[in-house]
């Protein structure tokens, strides 16, 4: 697996990261619904793109779950993006109207955060460009006594070659500016489903992963860690952004 985390530009990109409840069976349809029909729009209105859509692993956490991660071009971008939202003097994009009330069928709701890259934490399209992807991923949400930025210096020092050992790379590493600014998110792709288990296990008993565990520790560092799979149109699965061909009826997913 390429490391795209070791890049040596800057990242100044603004991200949105969405925890989204879906109701009953409706996961796959609104994965589907998330990149084939809003993307191509949210690309094209807004240059917002699509870091990741994943489906959380029900018995890691909330079910059934999505996370999406947007992409959007610094805080200029992020301003674009709610004045195009809010321009009309309503609550909703009047272009939108029918793709949310198809998605209010999928989704009870959901929990935002406004969140920024470490510099060093790569860009979606330098992470499609190096083909990094995982068949599963590490969802970490930290919030640690000593704060997140000292948490990822840590995490760039220590956690990244630990992680490395067992086939696996960094994704994102983040700090959330909105609601609250304790929280740092970090996203890992792991190769397989055994070099998954092989990190989780080394982690408390030995070698390097041991002594990451400990660090994070003495940061009094409490993580809320769940497992994650791409949806099947998602940028690292796929290596591109989803498309407007990509698109089928819901109810032939």
């Amino acid at each position: 697996m390429t490391d795209a985390s070791a890049n040596t530009g800057v990242n100044e990109k603004v991200y949105i990261h969405e925890f989204i409840d879906v109701m009953g069976q409706n996961r796959a349809r609104y994965m589907h619904h998330m990149t084939a029909n809003w993307c191509p729009v949210a690309r094209a209105e807004r240059n917002q793109l699509c870091f990741g859509v994943w489906a959380t692993v029900g018995s890691t956490g909330p079910w059934p779950e999505v996370v999406n991660l947007w992409e959007l071009d610094g805080w200029a971008g992020l301003v674009g993006n709610f004045e195009h939202e809010f321009s009309g003097g309503g609550s909703q994009d009047p272009s939108l109207a029918q793709w949310w009330a198809a998605a209010a069928g999928l989704r009870r709701g959901g929990e935002d955060r406004i969140v920024v890259p470490a510099s060093w934490s790569p860009t979606v399209e330098q992470l499609t460009t190096a083909g990094t992807r995982g068949e599963v991923y590490v969802h970490e949400v930290v919030e640690t006594t000593e704060g997140p930025s000292e948490y990822l210096d840590a995490v760039a020092g220590h956690a990244i070659a630990t992680v490395a050992e067992f086939g696996g790379a960094l994704i994102g590493a983040f700090e959330t500016v909105l609601p609250t600014d304790r929280e740092a998110i970090v996203i890992w792709a792991l190769p397989s489903w055994a070099s998954w288990a092989e990190w989780e296990q080394a982690a408390r008993r030995t070698g390097q992963a041991q002594q990451w565990h400990e660090i994070a520790g003495r940061l009094g560092a409490v993580t809320r860690r769940t497992l994650m799979v791409d949806a099947p149109l998602a940028p690292l699965r796929t290596g591109r952004q989803p498309q407007v061909e990509d698109r089928r009826p819901l109810d032939s997913i």
